[in-house]
């Protein structure tokens, strides 16, 4: 009879050992679970905020690209335009400045003018200088007029220094304003660009 009760203590204490463990399991099981789902649930969060993250960083990306790519579109169009404008300034400027400025009628003009403009306040005697490389064609022109000319106040020399235009200055002064087919090429082009742009664009 004591091994009956004994088994049966043994048998409840068995038991009761058995559900507290599983009990106990169940528990840890669950716990575990929900600790689970939680970092689950976090991973996915973490997840979603780097794609997010990645996707506005892919989105303003693309956005200053295309920035920049129609920028340098539209520099590139201006220079374009420019570099069409200058060629054809140049083309049709070049060529009848150089010839201009080796017509001895139009340099005659010209010392003219410009000594009425230098003379606007008291008279002033002017020398210029012009290209001794084209003094027998210039001769002849202003052998012609040389009374215009010195009536201006202009005495007229030729030198080796000047290649092409004409330098003028005070006759007894230090200094000359030259007058080249450089600088009246990029006066007329200054001119030019405006309404050349206008008529292209």
């Amino acid at each position: 009879m004591e091994n009956a009760k004994l088994k049966e203590l043994t048998e409840r204490l068995y038991g009761e050992g058995l559900e507290k463990g599983r009990a106990e399991a169940d528990r840890l099981v669950a716990e575990a679970q929900a600790s689970a789902a939680k970092i689950l649930a976090e991973a996915k969060a973490e997840a979603a905020k780097i794609v997010k993250q990645a996707e506005d960083k892919a989105a303003d990306t693309a956005k200053n690209s295309m920035t920049e790519i129609s920028l340098a579109g539209k520099q590139a169009l201006a220079k374009i335009k420019n570099e069409i404008a200058d060629a054809i300034i140049a083309k049709s400027v070049n060529a009848g400045v150089a010839e201009a400025v080796v017509d001895a009628a139009f340099v005659k003009q010209l010392l003219l003018a410009v000594a009425a403009a230098w003379n606007s306040g008291a008279k002033v005697e002017l020398k210029a200088m012009l290209p001794a490389a084209l003094e027998a064609e210039f001769s002849k022109v202003f052998e012609a007029s040389a009374k215009e000319l010195l009536a201006a106040g202009i005495e007229v020399g030729y030198s080796k220094d000047v290649r092409n235009g004409f330098k003028v200055g005070q006759k007894d002064g230090g200094y000359y304003i030259a007058f080249t087919d450089e600088s009246f090429a990029a006066l007329m082009q200054e001119y030019l660009r405006e309404k050349v742009s206008k008529l292209l664009f």
